[in-house]
């Protein structure tokens, strides 16, 4: 009996030594814990607060900040893009919200994309992949209409300042479509284009509206004249058009509309509506 009694009271105290263990271990990593999570705010405040770590702002109104970067911009403006950026200067890079002023710059017209890397101690670099406009579309201003950019997305782009770009015109395209409307309207456009090659040279206007009846307008010597190409063969029909213009041009001088529709057949469209084969 005084055996087993003995037996007990050993694991009895084994028991007690392993809590006492366990109580010990945790206690030591809740100090430990506790001095991490002092530590990390400690950093974190110093983040924060010290001023080698501020955004600089521009020294004076119109000009740039020194410590914020801006590449890959030709078209976009500068000035809108630095905007995004005015809550953060005088702030600390750490506080930067990333994901906010990526979605902030993708709703500027001219930027298709954009990445934003943070430097420490205290620099951001933004870098801009612009949009490419391929065509021009009319845009209402007031009673009238005016010309701006369209890229293959269907977004409207406005023509920068001083900028000057040889893209054709396309038609059939409504500012007021939605968007998917008028990107289709540009890839058709586009489509047309890329089967014309090299004879799309001269071609200032290409009406999309039909995808049956498709016209371009092409400067021929000093005329611009309208070819109605239908929807195949564009690429031969219209150098049927250029091997006959010649000839056709003494019939009918004054002729500015073709229908090529047909395959080895020009009809000459006169003022008063009448065909001339």
């Amino acid at each position: 009996m005084a055996s087993k009694g003995s037996d007990e009271k050993r694991a009895r105290g084994r028991r007690v030594l392993r809590v006492i263990q366990f109580l010990a271990v945790a206690a030591a990593a809740t100090v430990a814990m506790g001095g991490i999570i002092y530590a990390g705010q400690r950093a974190e405040q110093f983040l924060i607060r010290d001023a080698r770590f501020n955004l600089a702002g521009p020294a004076d109104y119109g000009q740039q900040s020194p410590d914020l970067r801006i590449e890959g911009v030709t078209f976009a403006s500068r000035w809108q893009i630095q905007r995004v950026f005015e809550r953060d200067f005088g702030r600390s890079v750490f506080l930067f919200p990333l994901a906010e002023r990526r979605r902030e710059l993708a709703r500027l017209g001219w930027v298709k994309d954009d990445s934003i890397v943070r430097t420490w101690p205290n620099q951001i670099t933004v870098r801009i992949e612009e949009r490419r406009p391929v065509a021009f579309i009319q845009v209402p201003f007031g009673a009238m209409f005016r010309y701006a950019l369209l890229d293959p997305d269907g977004i409207i782009l406005e023509q920068p300042a001083k900028a000057r770009f040889d893209l054709p015109l396309v038609l059939g395209v409504s500012a007021r479509d939605p968007i998917d409307t008028r990107a289709e309207g540009v890839h058709r456009m586009q489509a047309v284009l890329a089967a014309l090659g090299h004879l799309a040279g001269g071609v200032s206007e290409v009406d999309v509206a039909n995808p049956e009846d498709i016209r371009v307008r092409q400067q021929m010597d000093n005329q611009s004249v309208l070819l109605m190409l239908g929807d195949q063969n564009f690429a031969t029909r219209m150098q049927t058009f250029f091997d006959q213009y010649p000839v056709i041009h003494k019939r009918v001088p004054r002729a500015t509309t073709f229908d090529l529709r047909i395959d080895d057949r020009i009809t000459a469209v006169t003022e008063g509506g009448s065909n001339v084969g």
